[in-house]
């Protein structure tokens, strides 16, 4: 007797789109290619894509080989942290003087700190946002 889980198969991948779909908290959202996309859509129209953007590059940065590293860590610092970067995500002055002084000797958790800050300001200011917007609320409506 052969038994068959197409039906199963069909099931979770439903439900994989549904979580970023109708995510509970921003770290669903951001586990999900669709979901970034949307959020990241969201972002540029409120001008702030530039939050997203440090984070995953962050998260990029972290898992770069560590002959990468130092041209990634110079990368991110002068796209998003110098103060006259075109992308200057708001870091404290403090936490921008921190990542200065360890430019030249980077290690892969060296942007954590800054990159807590950010994904905690998206989490509370434009995450909820995001789920009350017309994009998000036509996905769902979509699924």
């Amino acid at each position: 007797m052969r038994v068959k889980f197409s039906h199963l198969a069909e099931t979770h991948h439903k439900h994989k789109v549904q979580d970023w779909r109708t995510p509970q908290d921003l770290e669903t959202l951001l586990n999900h290619k669709g979901g970034q996309q949307a959020f990241h859509g969201f972002l540029r129209s409120e001008f702030s894509e530039e939050n997203l953007e440090f984070w995953l590059a962050c998260e990029d940065y972290e898992v770069s080989p560590c002959n990468l590293q130092k041209i990634k860590a110079g990368s991110i610092y002068s796209r998003f942290i110098n103060p006259d970067a075109p992308k200057e995500v708001n870091l404290d002055a403090e936490t921008r003087e921190t990542l200065l002084s360890m430019i030249d000797s980077p290690y892969p958790e060296m942007f954590k700190a800054a990159q807590h800050t950010i994904y905690t300001l998206m989490a509370k200011d434009s995450f909820p946002r995001f789920l009350r917007s017309h994009p998000c609320i036509e996905a769902i409506r979509a699924f």
